[in-house]
């Protein structure tokens, strides 16, 4: 396995722009509108730019990989089968997730402002992504909003309690906007590393830490190539049982309650297939935003007020995001070696040149 440190001097750095040019090219050429083509490379940079590279543009050969076998739909608008008052089921027909799950959670953010709630239940999307950015949607209109997403992919992600993988990373979300700073914004995976950081890991040629993985046996390992050669081993759940149980909980409230799927099985698609149930409330329509702003930012003052002679230290959700993001947007982004090429590669099936997508990428 590679060093970290030769991995990292190996790495592209590439300005937030040229990268979005990157991501409007390739699927310009695969079919994408302009509006979609401006979605997918805004979603996927942002990925990138908050430190999320799992949910950046590395995913573009995965979606390409969709595509080619007809799993992927371009340019599809979501459907609602149904409404029940501000209730939504939302129909994503494989399309382009940072396509469907944009406009569904538009329609939840109308109907929670002229109702107080909503709640959105989104079925049958093609990968939607990073899911704290629908919260950051919600949130830059007012809205607090609580996401729960699984994932209909090949199983990485054992139970608590077993040696085989049998979900996937099945991650949850919380936007929490407040009154004049950026919104705290909770976003994680239900297992210790999402199954992207461990690609990406695993294509810089660096391990994991101990602790994430266990092998084909059932032992503990930090070499994320049990993820990705045969035989296959898993990811452990965070937080042991507790994990676990948010990872059940997510496939019974976003795979079966929406009417998508929960997972049941060995998966052989190339597409990754999410459902989400989305919660949303609009605290100004409900008549609490006043003590619900004010009780907040009470609530933060406390928390990060340091003990005497202490140097501030607590850092709210989406702040590290917040910092990387800054960083990045100065000294470029990252990329590795491998996922470029894997990225140039699905360019090339497609019939772009190589050297124009590297053109792209320096500007």
């Amino acid at each position: 396995m590679a060093s970290q440190e030769n991995s990292t001097k190996q790495e592209k750095r590439i300005r937030a722009d040229n990268l979005k040019a990157v991501a409007r090219k390739i699927f310009a050429v695969a079919g994408s509108n302009a509006r979609e083509c401006d979605l997918l490379a805004d979603h996927l940079i942002e990925a990138n730019l908050k430190g999320h590279d799992s949910h950046g543009i590395g995913m573009i050969p995965a979606y390409i990989a969709s595509l080619s076998v007809r799993e992927l739909v371009l340019n599809a608008t979501p459907e609602i089968i149904s409404e029940t008052g501000t209730t939504l089921v939302v129909e994503g027909g494989s399309g382009l997730g940072q396509t469907i799950a944009h406009d569904a959670m538009d329609l939840g953010i109308a109907r929670a402002k002229q109702s107080g709630s909503s709640i959105v239940a989104l079925r049958n999307s093609h990968h939607i992504g990073r899911i704290g950015h629908w919260a950051e949607q919600c949130a830059a209109q007012g809205l607090v909003s609580i996401h729960f997403v699984n994932v209909v992919a090949e199983p990485v992600v054992a139970p608590f309690g077993g040696t085989q993988a049998r979900v996937v990373t099945n991650p949850i979300a919380i936007g929490i906007p407040r009154d004049g700073h950026e919104p705290v914004i909770v976003d994680f995976a239900t297992s210790r590393l999402a199954h992207g950081k461990i690609r990406v890991a695993y294509n810089k040629g660096v391990a994991v830490p101990p602790g994430t993985l266990i092998d084909a046996a059932g032992h503990p390992t930090n070499d994320p190539a049990v993820l990705f050669e045969d035989p296959r081993g898993a990811i452990l759940p965070f937080g042991e049982h507790k994990g676990w149980t948010l990872a059940f909980a997510c496939e019974a409230l976003a795979g079966a309650l929406t009417g998508g799927q929960a997972i049941k099985g060995p998966v052989t698609q190339k597409a990754i297939i999410n459902n989400m149930l989305s919660i949303l409330i609009a605290p100004d329509r409900i008549g609490t935003a006043p003590s619900y702003l004010a009780e907040l930012e009470s609530m933060i003052r406390w928390v990060q007020t340091p003990a005497p002679g202490a140097s501030p230290s607590v850092l709210l959700p989406g702040d590290p995001e917040r910092q990387t993001r800054a960083e990045r947007l100065k000294d470029g982004i990252p990329v590795d070696p491998a996922s470029w090429a894997q990225i140039v590669a699905a360019g090339v099936q497609l019939g772009i040149a190589a050297d124009v997508l590297e053109a792209l990428a320096s500007g």
